[in-house]
């Protein structure tokens, strides 16, 4: 280290080391005093208060060392010079700190590329024409037109026209959606060949684009309760490491007398140094942020990081039916056609039919080229009918079909047993005289929900089915996905206590479901998954949300947990680890044997190192297949 002499000038390689750390520790650096000095205004102490006491103490020996060298010579100590030992210590400090950001920026940055980015403008109707504004200009109500190959401004209903929109940036599905008036299109998402117009139904903040990314940045700033506990470790682990540092320099002084005190010095700046907990710091908000952002990449929006850490203990997961493990919409499950010919009869009374099954019948015959029919009428209670070549025909249940006294053969009414028993509505196409096709139409399972539960099961997970729907539509779902546990035909609030019941025998249950039924159950449970298809208030409630209409997404949900919280635990271990035998080696318990003593700087270097090693280990989650 250089050395002043107590009458000679000053080295001008000192006034060069003075003046740039004076500029790194106290303008770089001043945010750890000023909330040092924030803190000890209240009596209290954090990791910001051991950074500004080590490098604030190496400055100012530093200083009297460089000034007044004759002072310590007099006293026969060292006037050792640490200017570079405080200047280190803020840079490496500021690393670990910028390495946190920078896990941050990573996670926002695969938000963004998850969620896509809204336009600048849009064409909006003003006075009968269409002009091109700001989005942020759009309001609720605004008639918009969205051309070939245009990212959507915002939510809203199409009013005109029709196309296929990408939607994989928010459900992350790889087919383009099919549009038509009265479907419902989402800001971020792609318009691809067809130009359609659309009616504003959320603009700014409460789209879901934007709704997505003010939850997820919510959810980085959050922490889980983990990180409570290293914060009351933090209160009372600082104090203690100043204590320390002293009692260090009252040893030195004490047992070696004034020949060793400059060593105590170095040997108590050295303990605050490497004492310094910024990885304990580091710890929990790097390795939740990091799991938020694979979470992001793999179409699961996290909430909050209490919501990741309880989802990572989860041993029962509860799921919904309709619209979590079906699809949420009639279909067409199976049917039996008698008279080929007549298909485009039926299309065409479909079509005109305001029943809510009929729509599943239109999709279904989609690819038949429909029949002008007449005499179209609907009749309360039964179905529709409607004449072709002076023929009647006729579209409703079994009802109506004995009330016409048609009679069903053997295997028509065996199938419509068998199609009832699973829960299926059952529909009739017939004649005056004859039945011309049976349709199942049900709500369809989804084709990922079979692998979804059996994975779980595979990771030794417990599955319930809990719905509102009747028992034999439930247990029939229950049974074709080997699902042993079912609670059906339940109510909101029976939802709710059925979840209190598990918890209150020891399960860790998450709750997965997609509507306004669902929320209370999912506000009960200790982890909430919501399907992005479903409502906004069953999102708002839940801790995660899983973007894509896939219930594989729990497993990679839960798997994503364990992998973040084991993460966390390995960081707090080393940060705990690294602090119990530095200490002892900074204060100089080597000294005697060996005569090694740990020079603040490389402290510092060795603190730094362990906040690298933490942030490192953090972003090693990003690499590890879900």
């Amino acid at each position: 280290m250089p050395e002043s002499a107590p009458n000679t000038p000053i080295d001008w390689r000192l006034w060069v080391s003075f003046s740039l750390t004076g500029i790194v520790t106290f303008y770089l650096g001043r945010n750890f005093f000023i909330t040092a000095w924030i803190r000890l205004k209240k009596a209290q102490a954090n990791m910001d208060t051991l950074v500004a006491l080590s490098t604030g103490v190496a400055f100012l020996y530093s200083t009297a060392s460089m000034f007044f060298p004759g002072f310590f010579l007099r006293y026969e100590l060292d006037p050792y010079i640490y200017f570079e030992a405080a200047a280190v210590i803020i840079a490496f400090i500021s690393l670990g700190k910028f390495l946190e950001l920078r896990a941050t920026r990573e996670s926002g940055n695969a938000i963004e590329k998850l969620m896509g980015l809204q336009p600048s403008t849009a064409s909006v109707l003003r006075d009968g024409i269409f002009v091109s504004i700001k989005i942020e200009n759009m309001k609720k109500g605004d008639i918009a037109r969205v051309k070939p190959g245009e990212k959507i401004p915002v939510d809203g209903v199409l009013t005109e026209g029709g196309s296929h929109v990408d939607e994989s940036s928010i459900n992350g599905e790889p087919l383009p959606s099919s549009k038509k008036p009265g479907d419902v299109v989402y800001a971020g998402t792609i318009n691809q060949k067809g130009s359609f117009t659309m009616r504003v139904s959320k603009a700014g903040k409460d789209t879901l684009l934007s709704q997505i990314i003010a939850t997820v940045q919510q959810a980085q700033g959050s922490k889980a309760p983990i990180q409570h506990t290293v914060d009351r470790i933090a209160m009372y682990f600082v104090p203690a490491v100043i204590l320390i540092a002293t009692l260090t320099l009252g040893a030195w002084y004490i047992l070696g007398g004034k020949e060793l005190f400059s060593l105590g010095i170095v040997a108590a700046i050295s303990v605050l140094v490497i004492a310094c907990p910024c990885a304990l710091g580091l710890a929990t908000p790097t390795a939740v942020m990091v799991g938020i952002g694979k979470g992001a990449e793999n179409n699961i929006l996290v909430r909050d990081a209490a919501g990741l850490q309880g989802a990572a203990k989860v041993d029962t997961v509860v799921l919904d039916k309709t619209g979590t493990i079906t699809e949420g919409r009639p279909k067409v499950i199976n049917e039996l056609w008698f008279n080929n010919k007549s298909k485009g009869i039926l299309l065409a009374m479909e079509s005109r039919s305001e029943h809510p099954l009929a729509d599943a019948v239109v999709f279904h015959l989609k690819d038949i080229e429909p029949i002008e029919v007449n005499q179209f009428k609907a009749i309360t209670g039964r179905g529709v009918q409607a004449e072709y070549e002076k023929v009647k025909y006729f579209v409703g249940s079994i009802t109506w079909i004995r009330k016409k006294g048609i009679p069903l053969n053997e295997d028509q009414t065996n199938t419509f047993e068998n199609w009832g028993g699973l829960g299926h509505t059952v529909i009739f196409f017939f004649s005056e005289n004859s039945i011309l096709a049976m349709m199942a139409i049900g709500d369809a399972i989804r084709e990922s929900s079979y692998a979804a539960i059996s994975e779980l099961k595979a990771m030794g997970i417990e599955v319930h089915l809990l719905t509102g729907d009747q028992a034999t539509t439930a247990n029939a779902v229950a049974k074709t996905l080997n699902i042993k546990h079912v609670k059906a035909g339940v109510l909101p609030a029976e939802k709710a206590d059925y979840i209190r019941a598990l918890r209150s025998s020891g399960k860790v249950v998450a709750m997965v479901g997609d509507g306004i039924n669902d929320a209370e159950a999912m506000a009960e449970a200790n982890v909430g998954m919501a399907m992005s298809s479903g409502t906004d208030i069953a999102m708002d409630v839940a801790d995660l949300t899983l973007m894509k209409a896939d219930l594989r997404s729990v497993k990679t949900a839960i798997k994503l947990a364990r992998f973040t919280v084991k993460g966390l635990r390995q960081n707090l271990f080393w940060a705990f680890v690294y602090n119990i035998l530095g200490i002892p080696i900074a204060a100089g318990v080597l000294f005697p044997a060996f005569g090694f003593m740990l020079n603040p700087m490389i402290a510092g270097a060795a603190m730094a190192g362990s906040s690298v090693s933490v942030v490192t280990n953090s972003l090693r989650l990003k690499r590890i297949p879900l």
